[in-house]
């Protein structure tokens, strides 16, 4: 008998023993064997961290430096679809990312929006959340991004906006033509390492005016100073300070982008739209996912937004922006790139050296401006 008791509770204690085991893993949350994602699905070149947890919201907040006309045709028609309410705050790139860069460890932003590629190239991978749009076959496979660590949704052409009553007489042609005495101190330039915008100029320049287009060459850089030198010592801190000061008179040529300079023609400005016979820089727009973003799933639900093909026809018939899907029908308004010199800038290598030619470009402005 004692020998048969022995037997049970030997057995009752592993049932029980067992039973806890079960339950741990319940609780716990193990990760049960699952499928594994398509190789389409998963970014390509950096391993996805793991999902945060991301219960339902109603919130996004995205970290913008786009238009007004482009946020209020986007995101009023994304709260409207979608009923998450969007919080907005709007700055140039260089201190955005500088912002996320600083929240890392307690992120903010759920979203940046607006950002050159090589701006966002620049600072840290790891800031990014990485994921692959479900339009990404539908966008073209030149700004296709396979590591999802941003989305290109729009190209951005460089350009110089030309106030037509100050300039009458002035022949406006490029960068080289911005020498001429009659437009010093009346030339618009946004300070390279406040804006996107501002160091794709910079970068547009040293390229074009390069020996051999490098930008590294003794030309390049002393096409810059001279040109400091015909700022007469103003430099704006926001790309949108530039266009709108060609448009109020204030300047007689700004260094700035095609988006807002249609939207400046549409608005019956007196101004015109030169694209340099140099060569014009036509860089990628992108939006991000900030990595740790309390509002992911909202977020996602942007990405995807941006890339719709409703907001895409938005974007370039209606915003004058170049959308990036392959089914994309461009307003007739569009000047064809067939008929525009294109510069030969790298922006990969652009994004490299950006650092580097940030602070060389700030070393000559602050002895110019001395």
């Amino acid at each position: 008998m004692k020998k048969l008791l022995s037997v049970l509770l030997v057995a009752v204690m592993l049932f029980t023993i067992a039973g806890c085991g079960s339950q741990t893993a319940q609780e716990t949350g193990t990760p049960q064997a699952s499928a594994q994602p398509s190789d389409s699905a998963k970014p390509a070149d950096s391993a996805k961290p793991a999902e945060p947890e991301d219960p339902s919201t109603d919130k996004l907040v995205i970290y913008t430096t786009v238009s007004d006309a482009t946020v209020e045709a986007v995101v009023s028609q994304f709260e409207k679809q979608t009923g998450v309410n969007v919080e907005l705050v709007t700055n140039g790139v260089g201190e955005l990312l500088k912002r996320i860069e600083s929240e890392r460890q307690n992120p903010q932003g759920d979203v940046l929006w607006g950002a050159a590629l090589s701006s966002i190239k620049a600072y840290d991978e790891n800031l990014f959340y990485p994921y692959v749009s479900v339009n990404n076959d539908a966008i073209h496979p030149d700004y296709r991004i396979s590591n999802g660590l941003y989305t290109v949704y729009g190209v951005a052409l460089r350009c110089l906006l030309v106030n037509t009553n100050l300039a009458q007489g002035i022949e406006i042609t490029g960068y080289e033509s911005l020498l001429q005495d009659s437009l010093k101190g009346k030339i618009s330039m946004v300070d390279p390492s406040a804006s996107s915008s501002g160091y794709g100029h910079l970068v547009n320049m040293l390229y074009d005016m390069g020996t051999n287009n490098d930008p590294e060459s003794d030309a390049a850089w002393d096409y810059v100073t001279r040109f400091c030198e015909a700022l007469d010592g103003k430099l704006l801190n926001s790309s949108s300070a530039v266009w709108k000061g060609v448009c109020d008179g204030e300047y007689t040529v700004g260094l700035t982008y095609e988006e807002v300079s249609r939207q400046a023609l549409k608005d019956g400005y007196p101004v015109k739209i030169v694209y340099c016979k140099e060569g014009a820089f036509g860089e990628s727009t992108t939006a991000a996912i900030i990595n740790g973003a309390k509002n992911l799933k909202n977020a996602k639900a942007f990405i995807d937004y941006l890339t719709s093909l409703e907001v895409q026809t938005m974007l370039s018939n209606d915003l004058f922006m170049r959308g990036v899907r392959t089914d994309l029908d461009y307003d007739e308004g569009f000047v064809s790139l067939d008929e525009i010199t294109m510069s030969n800038a790298d922006s990969a290598y652009a994004s490299s050296r950006k650092e580097e030619w940030l602070a060389k470009f700030q070393d000559i402005w602050t002895t110019v401006a001395e």
